[in-house]
């Protein structure tokens, strides 16, 4: 665990050098604390002096970061005062205390959350640089406490800050922690997307440490069993390694080749892997990888029937797990030693065995409960600080305004002053009336947004119901449930996103999906469906919420229904020249023979769904000055006759944070 934590930790501080060196670093700044002459200057080296202990010393490393705390207070040296709070913080982590270790990041996100806002800011650069740190940092604490959706929250707002300041080898390495987040999720296809935008930075700054992501990306094939493409990622691995030297990482590689032969039934080269494996971590010192290389031969050795050299390796895991603390090792270990000894009629063994297996189960399953506590305790830590920030943020916005209006009254003033003193009242009151005209006019243009929207909720609600009227009608009870259910959901969707200008385009994805089954539930299975969407769109890209719904409903109604057999529905999302294309396509009636069907109807209805929805794309064009448009298009098969509908949308780029 303490190896997982200066892994974690080492993206965001500097990392400690080897013992033989870190001893020559802290002399040289002892003798520059004995020698400083300026507070600031003494609390810079207090705060250097305690990260160098990182690695191998938390309680020193707290010890000099409370002196500089305390220095940095007493003298108002802000700056300093942040960076104590960020090495308390990683202390805290070390020694496991990861309430204090968020409180402690906390203060140093607020300091510097603080500075960045005041106009007498010196160096910026420098601030935003540690409060990047302060929020990686505090998305390591989420993510030990498997909080990985607060994890991933803090880990992209630290990314942003350094794709900002063009930090790219540390951008790589946040990529790769966002990729380990979503591989614990077993969000695979995420994880294998981020660790190949890290690999892409790692090789345009040519980062020697591209072998341990490529190795991460052969992980992640294995998982999706992908044996193929995992041994390639993992030879291209190997090759780099040996060009420069990491045994570390050289050690981890060929555990994970054993355990690709292993898979694969190759006995022997697994056999081999795993002990090349076991002699690097042995010549480092490294119990944490040899205790799981010697659980791999020993599990393989038991599946061969080798029971004795399976119960030696087995035992020596378990020993080397129990005396570094890494209780799953020991239970897993624990476990296949017992049952080895029951195979061999040994019962005397099995349950001594059995007993230390159950043991470390315990003490997982407590240490388990124990993290649950304190990942709540943090999460209402978060939500109060987040109340907090909420309130401050008002009260200032508040004083922006009033000063805001009494920056104005003085301007009028002036305005009546220059009047009266140069006649050129008229020039400054236009500039001035051209200003406020501007604002209006944005403003309009967003409650008109958000106006619109506002009808296309009832008109969305009213198709819903009528829906759901008719599907009483023609399935029965049990199946009305479902589609109440279903529906129930749905709507829950819809008020969530209508308290929104704009939403994530996932959260949009889901709402059709929902929809588009709904329907299929109403009309018997009359259709297939599939969304798809682009990689390179990023997670925190947005769009006006029930946007698409509208053209989703016309190609069923109007394309698959009357077509009288089953068809199929596909949307896809896009980027393309800056744009945000949606492209929705059926292969429906066509829309020359739904026109001529609808002048033909005797029931007149007047959809309002389409009206409203190119309203909205004219408001998003005005607020956004961007071209929003859309295009419908009749697809035509090989006799040219009409086979389907095709619909593209192009939208400008907005994201959720803006």
């Amino acid at each position: 665990m303490k190896l997982l934590k200066f892994l974690l930790l080492f993206i965001f501080i500097v990392v400690a050098t080897p013992v033989f060196s870190q001893q020559k670093v802290l002399d040289s700044l002892f003798v520059a604390m004995k020698n400083a002459t300026t507070d600031k200057e003494k609390v810079t080296l207090l705060n250097e002096i305690a990260s160098e202990y990182i690695e191998n010393n938390p309680e020193k490393m707290m010890e000099y970061a409370q002196k500089a705390l305390t220095l940095a207070q007493k003298k108002e040296l802000r700056v300093q005062e942040a960076d104590s709070w960020l090495n308390i913080g990683n202390a805290n982590i070390m020694m496991s205390r990861y309430t204090d270790a968020l409180m402690s990041f906390s203060n140093s996100q607020d300091i510097l959350e603080k500075l960045l806002t005041e106009n007498d800011t010196i160096n910026n650069a420098e601030i935003k640089s540690a409060l990047a740190r302060a929020y990686g940092s505090i998305g390591i604490v989420c993510s030990e406490q498997n909080n990985y959706a607060g994890a991933l929250e803090y880990y992209f707002k630290a990314l942003k800050i350094y794709q900002d300041t063009k930090q790219e080898d540390i951008v790589s390495r946040l990529y790769n922690n966002i990729g380990i987040v979503y591989k614990t999720s077993k969000e695979y296809d995420k994880a294998l997307d981020y660790f190949r935008k890290a690999l892409e930075v790692q090789r345009k700054i040519g980062d020697n440490t591209s072998a341990i992501t490529i190795t991460n990306i052969g992980n992640i094939y294995l998982a999706q069993d992908k044996n193929d493409r995992a041994l390639q990622s993992y030879n291209e691995a190997l090759s780099i390694f040996k060009e420069h030297e990491n045994k570390r990482g050289l050690g981890e590689l060929y555990n994970n080749l054993g355990n690709y032969y292993s898979k694969v039934g190759n006995t022997i080269d697994a056999e081999t892997n795993y002990k090349n494996a076991l002699e690097i971590f042995d010549s480092v010192g490294e119990k944490y990888g040899a205790s799981a290389s010697l659980a791999f031969l020993g599990n393989l050795y038991a599946e061969q029937g080798r029971s004795s050299e399976a119960l030696d390796c087995l035992k020596r895991s378990s020993s080397m797990a129990e005396e570094i603390g890494v209780l799953e090792q020991v239970e897993d270990s624990e476990k296949s030693i017992s049952q080895l000894y029951e195979k061999k009629g040994n019962y005397k063994d099995a349950l001594l065995h059995y007993k230390k297996y159950t043991i470390a189960k315990d003490s997982i399953n407590n240490a388990e409960n124990i993290k649950n506590m304190v990942r709540e305790e943090m999460n209402y830590e978060m939500e109060r600080k987040a109340a907090l920030q909420k309130t401050e943020t008002e009260k200032r916005e508040a004083i922006y305004k009033e000063q805001d209006k009494r920056h104005k009254q003085q301007m009028l003033f002036m305005g009546v002053l220059v009047l009266l003193l140069f006649g050129l009242a008229f020039v400054v009151y236009n500039r001035l009336q051209l200003k406020k005209t501007l604002t209006l006019q944005r403003d309009l243009a967003e409650y008109e947004q958000k106006a619109l929207h506002l009808q296309m909720n009832p008109h969305f609600v009213f198709n819903c119901l009528g829906s759901i009227s008719s599907f009483i009608v023609q399935n029965g009870t049990d199946s009305a449930i479902k589609y109440l259910s279903k529906f129930s959901k749905l709507m829950r969707l819809t008020l969530e996103y209508s308290k929104e200008s704009l939403i994530p385009i996932d959260k949009e994805i889901e709402g059709l999906q929902n929809y588009l089954e709904l329907e299929q539930l109403r009309f018997n299975q009359m259709f297939d469906f599939s969304i798809t969407k682009d990689p390179n769109i990023e997670d925190d890209m947005a769009m006006p919420p029930l946007l698409l719904q509208p053209f989703v409903e016309n190609a069923i109604l109007h394309g698959i229904v009357p077509k009288k057999e089953k068809g199929r529905i596909t949307v896809d999302f896009a980027l393309a020249n800056d744009k945000l294309v949606c492209t929705i396509i059926d292969d429906g009636i066509g829309f020359s023979k739904s026109k001529e069907l609808k002048e033909n109807s005797v029931t007149v209805h007047k959809s309002m769904a389409l009206e409203i929805t190119k309203k909205r794309l004219e408001v998003i064009q005005a607020f956004t000055s961007r071209t929003s448009q859309v295009d419908i298009k009749e697809l035509l098969n090989e006799n040219g006759e009409p086979s389907g509908t095709k619909i593209i949308l192009n939208l400008p780029i907005q994201y959720a944070s803006n």
